[in-house]
């Protein structure tokens, strides 16, 4: 593995150098935030077998049966599936965590067609498919204590019905423990458990901390259930944007490997600068590239790779201007709340320091701020070191696009408090 990510890294750094990379981009400052929208002029012709932008489409099998780009991520795919086991991947809402399940499940499918062209094509045994269980807490309202369960028993439904199982009147955990080994022996393959946002019930309650809690306690009970059918299980991949402790909402789940900040899956989704002129190298006509990245670049999870925001640049890439794309798509309503029970100032956050504990701290008692910042997107990480055994990050804005709408949300604000 350590080879793999040895020979990765020097390859880019030899890409980088030969196209002049990294070019430093103009500084960032408060005091004189650059207009939102910059016009460009579009491309004068456009090739009519051109691929089409994927905005907003988180589905494997459309992206590649209806014509549409794809950035091809299966060598992470391959890895992942090759070893197996539990993994939680944390990322910002709108970086491509759903299509990556939804390639994985169509790998898991067999699905050989769709993957032609691609790295894994001819490294994957086609003739093996696996039974799926995909539950995705994306949809639906989490204001009620019963959410999770009603969300779940309807997802389960789905399944046992797609499957022509009847459904048992049991807890919803029975039921998922009796569909994965039902789907184990009638197939005689282990099954592969595919939850996207698996935190969203317990994160959109928390406005509501006894809500946040009951939900946060009940998916504590149906995650663990994972650890009891192991022996049925081919592959487990969990997906969100919070990084819980451990020793919280997955303390039964030990066998659990968190990815979020591996630096061999750092480029799992998001767009690196070689991703960005191998697949989009049409879209960059007349688009200053140093301007791109000064705007939607600059993510960090510890890997080699800066990375560009993924629905920013396809944005850019229709609109031709560059605008505050993907701060205006949704905004997490908690992030501002918590900002301003802080006092906090746009100018005190960057540079601030996170231990490796701090930054997956999101519960209803202890809402730390830097932990908040980092995984929804709005800090990343700049730099980092150890001391004393323990490691330490110094966090910064990636980019113009999220400095600028902080100074703008912040600006009224005093400086942080004792309490960050």
């Amino acid at each position: 593995m350590r080879e793999l990510h040895d020979s990765r890294n020097n390859n880019q750094a030899r890409y980088l150098q030969a196209n002049n990379y990294p070019r430093t981009p103009p500084p960032l400052t408060h005091q004189s935030p650059t207009p939102i929208l910059i016009p460009i002029p579009r491309p004068t012709l456009h090739a009519l077998n051109k691929p089409k932008l994927p905005i907003n489409i988180n589905s494997f099998p459309r992206i590649r049966k209806d014509g549409y780009y794809y950035v091809d991520k299966t060598t992470f795919v391959e890895r992942l599936a090759h070893e197996g086991g539990s993994y939680l991947l944390c990322r910002p809402r709108r970086f491509g965590k759903s299509l990556l399940l939804s390639t994985i499940k169509a790998l898991f499918e067999g699905r050989q067609e769709l993957f032609k062209g691609l790295h894994i094509h001819d490294r994957w045994d086609w003739s093996l498919q696996h039974p799926i269980v995909r539950l995705n807490f994306g949809a639906g309202n989490s204001s009620n204590t019963s959410h999770p369960e009603t969300k779940i028993e309807a997802l389960l439904s789905e399944i046992e019905h797609l499957h022509g199982m009847s459904t048992p009147k049991t807890s919803p955990a029975a039921r998922f423990r009796n569909l994965v080994k039902t789907l184990h022996k009638e197939t005689g393959q282990r099954v592969v458990v595919l939850i996207d946002e698996y935190d969203k019930p317990f994160l959109n309650a928390l406005h509501t901390p006894e809500v946040a809690r009951a939900n946060r306690d009940y998916l504590c009970a149906f995650y663990n259930v994972l650890k009891v059918i192991g022996e049925h299980l081919r592959l487990v991949f969990l997906t969100g944007v919070s990084r819980f402790p451990m020793s919280g909402l997955f303390s039964g789940l030990n066998n659990l490997i968190d990815i979020s900040l591996d630096r061999d899956y750092s480029a799992v989704c998001g767009f690196t600068e070689m991703e960005l002129d191998e697949v989009f190298a049409d879209e960059l006509t007349g688009l200053d590239r140093d301007q791109i990245r000064d705007w939607y670049g600059g993510y960090s999870w510890r890997g080699a790779d800066r990375l560009y925001n993924p629905f920013d640049l396809l944005m850019l890439f229709r609109q031709r201007k560059f605008g505050t794309w993907w701060l205006d798509s949704r905004a997490p309503k908690i992030l501002s709340e918590t900002l301003k029970q802080h006092r906090a100032a746009s100018i005190s956050l960057d540079g601030m320091i996170a231990s490796d504990y701090s930054l997956s701290t999101i519960d209803v008692r202890d809402m730390a701020p830097q932990a908040l910042l980092f995984q929804t997107g709005y800090l990343t990480i700049q730099d980092e070191e150890s001391q004393n055994g323990k490691r330490f990050y110094r966090l910064g804005y990636p980019n113009r696009e999220v400095q600028q709408r902080l100074n703008e949300d912040l600006s009224p604000a005093a400086k942080l408090t004792s309490a960050i």
